[in-house]
């Protein structure tokens, strides 16, 4: 449809990924490197100028992967929600599946036996075939990285640094995927669409007393009851810094483009008195 079109060449534009003329500009052109959809490429390419390309190769596996969560049979629900809070990381999903791959490949390393590793899965409700896609696509992710000479970060996750880089390096693709809630029960209002969504059952802050107010999500559903699935806190602070200015201006009006406004105005007062002046 000719609508769906424009929707994707102006996301494409949005990213940074187009010249003037509608071609692929350099950028675009790294970025089609990567068989992943555009905001996933983007935001590898942003690890890389944050340090943290590891952690955000391995979050672009797991979210490319097949799920990783097993549906439970009736009556064991709660004992795969406990099991999977032991992955719980507070920082949101992503940093949850990090957890999870990193679980993963310990207990591989650490089992000799084929069904062993498989048993751990079962133990945690965990698909163990999704895992190991997992792991086959970061390989090949790697292997892109290489064959373009993009730097490789070491290591680094847990601190607070590398979540605060992993945040930013997922906010330079997604930043179109933010949600507010906006009457602090759930019910988050999808600041480009104006859609409202619940968190996906399979996310950590599920059934949880803590509800973030903003968060960053990967996808929306609306077969499955309007929920956003792969869910991170974010600060309004951190988006407003790393927000194209153009999609900032195009978005629809709403009490939380407001609230956006208030705090780009307290980040650079000077900057909105010249504006006001103009």
């Amino acid at each position: 449809a000719p609508e769906s079109l424009m929707q994707a060449l102006e996301d494409l534009d949005y990213l940074a990924a187009l010249d003037n003329d509608g071609n692929l500009s350099e950028f675009g052109i790294i970025m089609s490197e990567f068989p992943l959809d555009p905001q996933l490429s983007k935001s590898i390419l942003a690890s890389c100028e944050y340090g943290c390309v590891d952690e955000m190769l391995t979050i672009a596996a797991m979210v490319t992967a097949p799920n990783c969560f097993l549906h439970t049979p009736p009556g064991t629900e709660e004992i795969a929600f406990t099991c999977w809070q032991k992955f719980s990381h507070p920082a949101g999903d992503h940093f949850t599946l990090i957890n999870i791959f990193n679980a993963f490949k310990e207990a591989s390393a650490n089992t000799s036996q084929y069904c062993s590793n498989e048993k751990w899965c079962r133990d945690y409700f965990l698909s163990c075939s999704a895992l190991r896609m997992a792991e086959i696509i970061r390989a090949e992710l790697v292997e892109i990285m290489k064959r373009i000479e993009l730097p490789i970060s070491e290591p680094d996750f847990g601190s607070k640094e590398n979540i605060l880089r992993i945040k930013k390096s997922l906010l330079s693709g997604y930043f179109m995927h933010i949600a507010r809630d906006v009457d602090g029960s759930g019910n988050y209002l999808m600041l480009t669409h104006r859609q409202v969504a619940q968190l996906h059952p399979f996310s950590s802050y599920y059934n949880t007393r803590r509800i973030p107010e903003w968060v960053l999500f990967h996808e929306f559903s609306i077969s499955e009851d309007n929920s956003i699935r792969v869910v991170s806190e974010i600060s309004p602070d951190t988006f407003v810094k790393l927000v194209p200015q153009y999609y900032f201006s195009n978005l629809p009006p709403s009490e939380s483009k407001d609230i956006l406004q208030e705090v780009i105005n307290h980040l650079s007062p000077v900057s909105t008195m010249k504006e006001e002046q103009k």
